[in-house]
């Protein structure tokens, strides 16, 4: 086992323990109760994130919501970037931060892990404005509970060189099947797939539109049969993808100069690329997507958790809602940062997926007690055992 499959084994086995905590809980988090009053800030705030979420302008100085906040409170953002999940997951159980940017997949973990201390919203203003389906969404919001402030949403797309695809691609079979592409060549090692357990949910997403009779429903919630389908489809795929991608800007790198020309991606990638003139455009194809919703969650140990109350507001004003979701691609959780914002520009949201909040099959964590499969789905732990397999060519 390289390095890197035997550090990706110990993230994923680590969230993976903390799953089957989730399910096997009974209990969820219960803190000693949320902060009542928000007092002199510690100084600094520690946060979990994905890569581009908060920026401080060193990649582009148009781009920056954390100095401002830094001045007005005294409290220094300090960041520790994870590429999936699970390694939110993993961080999480080791502690030492105060909040962490958690996609579905992982917050709902995090709650029944006890990872997690519930949210006062009387101490975040702003939270009233937040768009009102994602107020108490259930990745979230847990029996009458708040457990973090919604951050930003946003699906997965198709990254694709437009030196090779004259037109877009209609289909994610450029990615799972060997083909022929455009340029008259194979697909093969020009590839790119997701290197996290969660994809299997995109192989389960491309079979359920392109064979009705395995009788999926939900990407996330797949019956022994659906399952071992999507894994056989993996591991067709690792023939030809030549790498397992969770660095945003490696991949980047991999578009510019290691001759990749299809992979799913982030807005994010995207933007980078088109900043700098690379010939890569984006489309959702006609099976559909998978995607995220992220919520800023407090650790259950929070060292600093008057600041981290000041980031949780900081967070959802209009200018780093808008500007972050031009920087990354993704849609505001505050539907007044659609529009007055230069950056996002007034086309921005609907460009970037507004409209396909009812048709995006956002992350969550697979169960076994599942509702379209008369609860006997393949439980997440099962996920992450198996997609390491894959990833090894088992």
């Amino acid at each position: 086992m390289t390095t890197i499959a035997r550090k990706r084994a110990l993230a994923w086995g680590a969230a993976s323990a903390a799953s089957a905590l989730a399910i096997g809980s009974v209990g969820l988090a219960q803190a000693a109760g949320p902060l009542q009053k928000i007092g002199a800030g510690e100084g600094q705030v520690d946060i979990v994130a994905w890569p581009g979420y908060i920026e401080r302008g060193a990649t582009d100085k148009n781009f920056d919501w954390v100095t401002d906040f830094e001045k007005k409170t005294g409290c220094k953002v300090n960041v520790k970037t994870a590429g999936t999940s699970d390694e939110m997951v993993a961080l999480m159980n080791e502690g030492g931060f105060d909040l962490v940017t958690a996609s579905g997949d992982a917050s709902l973990r995090l709650i029944r892990g006890k990872r997690v201390q519930p949210v006062n919203v009387a101490l975040v203003p702003s939270y009233a404005k937040i768009d009102p389906r994602l107020q108490k969404a259930p990745w979230h919001h847990v029996d009458g509970v708040h457990y973090g402030v919604p951050y930003q949403w946003g699906y997965n797309v198709l990254m694709y060189s437009t030196k090779v695809f004259s037109e877009a691609p209609d289909s994610w079979k450029v990615v799972f099947e060997e083909v022929t592409l455009p340029d008259g060549k194979s697909n093969k090692g020009r590839v790119q797939a997701f290197d996290g357990p969660i994809y299997i949910a995109d192989a389960a997403l491309y079979l359920m539109k392109n064979k009705p009779e395995l009788g999926i429903k939900d990407p996330y919630e797949l019956n022994e049969d659906q399952y071992k389908a999507a894994l056989e489809l993996l591991r067709g795929q690792r023939k030809i993808v030549a790498r397992y991608w969770h660095d945003a800007f490696i991949q980047i790198d991999d578009f510019t100069n290691e001759g990749v020309v299809a992979s799913s991606s982030w807005g994010f990638q995207a933007n980078v690329l088109k900043s700098k003139n690379a010939p890569v455009a984006t489309v959702v194809p006609k099976e559909g997507a998978t995607g995220w919703a992220d919520t800023t969650m407090m650790h259950a140990e929070a060292k600093h958790p008057n600041c981290a109350y000041m980031w949780l507001e900081h967070s959802i004003n209009n200018k780093l809602q808008g500007d972050l979701a031009a920087w990354f691609g993704s849609v505001p959780v505050v539907l007044d940062a659609c529009k007055g914002n230069p950056l996002l520009g007034d086309k921005g949201c609907e460009n970037n997926g507004l409209a396909e909040f009812e048709n995006i099959h956002l992350w969550k964590t697979p169960i076994t007690q599942c509702k379209s499969q008369g609860g006997q789905c393949v439980p997440y732990h099962r996920w992450v055992t198996d997609y390491i397999a894959v990833l090894g060519g088992r």
